[in-house]
C-alpha cells in the first residue's frame, strides 16, 4: 500500500509554486526603472524640458561657452547619468529625472549647434532629427519586439529607451525654434499650438482605440517643443517676445519645482503598457 500524503505535504508543492511565481513577478517589477505615467509624470516632464531650455542656454549663452563645448559637457553628464540609471537595481525617482534633465540640456545645445553653428537651419535640423528618432524607434521595435514602457526590463532595452529620448528631446528643441522663429508664431503661438496638440493626444488616449504606446511617445515628444518655447519665452529679450528673465534664476526655480514635485508626490515604477 502506498503511504498517504499528509495535508501539509500535499500543499507544500503548490505553496512553493505560488511563492516562485510571486518572486518572479516581484523581480520583474523591481527591474522596471521608469515611472508610471500619471498626471504628475507629465507635469515634471514639462518642467524638465523647460529647464533643459533655460539651463542649456545658461551654459552656452550666459556663460559664453558656445554650443559645441556646452554639448560636450552635457553629453558627458548624460552618459554618466544613463550609466548610473542602467546600473541601478530599481526605480529611483531622483536618478530618473536627473537623467531626463540631462537629455533635455544636451538636446538643447546639440540642436542649437546643428541649427545655428552648422548652418542647416531649423527646418533641416528638425527633418534630420525626426528621421533619427523614427529610426531609433524602428530599430528598438525590431530588436526588442516592443517600445512599450512596460518592456524596459533589460540594459539593452534601457539603452534604446534613453537614446530614443535623447533624439526626441533634441528634435523638440529644433521643432520649438522652428515654430517660434521660422513659422513666425512666436513663443506664445508655439505654446498654444503644442498645448492643443497635447490636448488632442489626451483625448485620443481616453476616447479612441489608438495604440496607447504610440500616443505615449507622441505626447512625450510634444512636451519637448512645448518646454522649448516656454523656456525661450522666459529668458529671451522683450524685443523678441520674451520676458528677459535671468536664465540662472529661471533654471533654479524650475529645478526647485521639480524637486518639490518628486518629494511631495510618490512615484511608482511602471508595470503596464501606456
Amino acid at each position: 500500500m502506498w503511504p498517504q500524503a499528509t495535508n501539509s505535504q500535499a500543499i507544500l508543492p503548490c505553496k512553493s509554486f505560488i511563492e516562485s511565481l510571486s518572486m518572479n513577478h516581484s523581480n520583474m517589477s523591481s527591474l522596471s526603472k521608469v515611472p508610471e505615467v500619471t498626471l504628475i509624470f507629465w507635469i515634471i516632464k514639462i518642467l524638465a524640458t523647460t529647464l533643459g531650455e533655460t539651463g542649456g542656454d545658461a551654459v552656452s549663452m550666459s556663460m559664453n561657452l558656445g554650443y559645441l563645448l556646452s554639448t560636450v559637457i552635457f553629453a558627458i553628464i548624460f552618459l554618466l547619468a544613463v550609466f548610473a540609471q542602467i546600473k541601478s537595481k530599481q526605480f529611483h525617482p531622483y536618478l530618473y529625472w536627473t537623467t531626463i534633465i540631462a537629455t533635455t540640456t544636451v538636446g538643447t545645445t546639440l540642436a542649437d549647434f546643428a541649427d545655428r553653428s552648422l548652418g542647416i537651419g531649423y527646418t533641416g535640423g528638425s527633418s534630420l532629427l525626426f528621421v533619427l528618432l523614427i529610426a531609433s524607434l524602428a530599430i528598438w521595435y525590431r530588436t526588442m519586439g516592443s517600445v512599450s514602457i512596460s518592456s524596459i526590463h533589460t540594459p539593452k532595452a534601457e539603452m534604446f529607451y534613453w537614446v530614443t529620448i535623447m533624439f526626441s528631446q533634441t528634435l523638440g528643441t529644433a521643432l520649438g525654434d522652428w515654430t517660434a522663429d521660422t513659422a513666425g508664431l512666436g513663443y506664445g503661438g508655439g505654446t498654444i499650438i503644442f498645448g492643443i496638440l497635447l490636448g488632442l493626444v489626451a483625448v485620443a488616449y481616453y476616447w479612441t482605440s489608438i495604440s496607447k504606446t504610440i500616443l505615449f511617445w507622441a505626447a512625450f515628444i510634444l512636451t519637448r517643443p512645448l518646454g522649448a518655447v516656454v523656456g525661450d519665452f522666459l529668458d529671451k529679450p522683450v524685443a523678441k517676445g520674451g520676458l528677459d528673465l535671468s536664465r540662472y534664476s529661471a533654471s533654479a526655480v524650475l529645478l526647485g519645482l521639480i524637486i518639490l514635485c518628486i518629494f511631495l508626490f510618490r512615484q511608482k515604477a511602471a508595470r503596464q503598457a501606456h
